[in-house]
């Protein structure tokens, strides 16, 4: 529908698609174009007919963060204002890696490794997006890009120029400093825009890091006779850093299979500054009501409202009270959890003193999972976040006898907690 054909329509269908755009709004960084999504919102209102909205994920890690969750949650309000969601699983974009946002060409994953990456996926999304059969259409791409011929490839790369790829930030920039770029690379928002494309899209959704690739299928539609997709973007995710972009590989992440208690505690830990953009981004509540939390509000306790929103988005009001009670007896009142996870620990996982038979802390915090390596658990020891029952420990070297310290609680910061056992290689406790 052309924009100027609204006012040939009802006003109630005009009303309606305005509520709905002003709904749509909420959140996104750019609309490419406002207009264009008002008529096709006028048009769905007015024909009964929901508009087609994607969001492609490749399947190039097996988890989801809440950061991947800040445009799934558009979709999902796309969804609740009665239009279908297509979710396309990039299994065969997956082969090449997007290069949004890469200063090197990403490694080539198997196809093994994408089919066990995406077997979570549809489950996972599922935590946020409707799933029932007229709300939502999951695609595989390979159902359509490995039906390609090698003249279709060319078709497509001819509605494409090496000029307009190289405006593209990250290719100009790997240009300019002599860093490789794979021409299969160039290929990528061909095959963003073919999906477009296959699924006949309204609208497509992404981060800021997709906006060229997104608008690529603006093209590729153009070009295949099509109306072309409206383009809103969603913005990046910053992680529990405070500076850089939500990412498994920064260690900033909050993941959507996170049990609660981690949930909540890592939430309760983000910088004062974040709050209002997780407040926005994660979570339905009107921008007006935050602004009166944050301005009214002790920044813990409006902390601790978002963690109990979150929480309770993936595993109900119950389980969100329950960690809130429960950070609240350990943090403020400086008490120990209720459910200390217990470790069992042998010789064979442990720095041992051959001489005394007493066993490195710094090993016994790695073995407990509460340190990735023993450099991590040495540095925190000197940085004097751990703690021995009562006794601070501040020796990286510090040894420990497992005799007299069975049953001991071993600390780290305020949110990891073991209690140690140790057993002999025979022991099959």
């Amino acid at each position: 529908m052309a924009k100027n054909d609204l006012d040939n329509l009802p006003q109630t269908v005009r009303t309606e698609a305005e509520r709905q755009l002003d709904l749509l709004r909420r959140g996104a960084v750019e609309i490419y174009t406002e207009d264009e999504l008002l008529a096709k919102l006028a048009d769905s209102i007015h024909e009964s007919r929901p508009l087609r909205v994607k969001l492609g994920m490749d399947p190039t890690a097996p988890d989801i963060h809440v950061g991947h969750t800040v445009v799934m949650g558009k979709m999902r309000q796309f969804q609740d204002l009665g239009h279908k969601a297509v979710l396309i699983i990039g299994d065969y974009t997956a082969r090449i890696g997007d290069p949004s946002g890469q200063d090197h060409t990403r490694p080539v994953l198997s196809e093994e490794q994408i089919k066990e990456n995406a077997r979570t996926y549809f489950d996972q999304a599922g935590k946020v997006l409707d799933t029932s059969p007229d709300r939502l259409e999951v695609r595989f791409n390979s159902e359509w890009l490995e039906k390609l011929t090698f003249a279709d490839v060319l078709k497509l790369a001819a509605r494409m120029t090496v000029a307009r790829m190289m405006e593209r930030d990250t290719f100009e920039i790997r240009y300019k400093a002599g860093d490789p770029i794979g021409v299969h690379e160039f290929l990528y928002p061909l095959m963003q825009g073919h999906d477009s494309v296959a699924i006949r899209a309204d609208v497509e959704l992404g981060g800021t890091d997709q906006t060229f690739n997104c608008l690529a299928g603006r093209d590729m539609m153009r070009g295949a006779g099509q109306e072309p997709q409206i383009v809103l973007t969603m913005p990046l995710l910053v992680g529990l850093d405070g500076t850089e972009k939500m990412s498994k590989s920064k260690a900033n992440t909050v993941g959507v299979t996170d049990l609660p208690k981690d949930m909540f505690g890592k939430l309760m830990s983000l910088p004062d500054a974040l709050m209002e953009n997780y407040f926005t981004l994660l979570t339905d509540m009107p921008a007006p009501e935050i602004q009166e939390l944050l301005q009214t509000s002790h920044p813990r306790d409006a902390k601790e409202q978002l963690a109990k929103a979150i929480v309770t988005r993936y595993y109900g009001k119950e389980a969100a009270e329950k960690e809130a009670v429960e950070f609240r007896r350990v943090f403020s009142e400086n008490e120990q959890p209720a459910d200390i996870p217990e470790v069992h620990l042998s010789p064979s996982m442990l720095h041992i003193d051959t001489g005394t038979g007493r066993y490195g802390v710094a090993s016994c915090m790695t073995a407990s999972d509460l340190t990735q390596t023993n450099s991590e658990a040495m540095r925190l020891i000197r940085q004097g976040a751990v703690w021995l029952d009562d006794e601070q420990i501040t020796d990286p070297k510090a040894m420990i006898d497992p005799e007299s310290a069975s049953g001991s609680i071993l600390r780290v910061g305020k949110r990891k907690w073991a209690k140690l056992y140790f057993k002999d290689e025979s022991d099959q406790r």
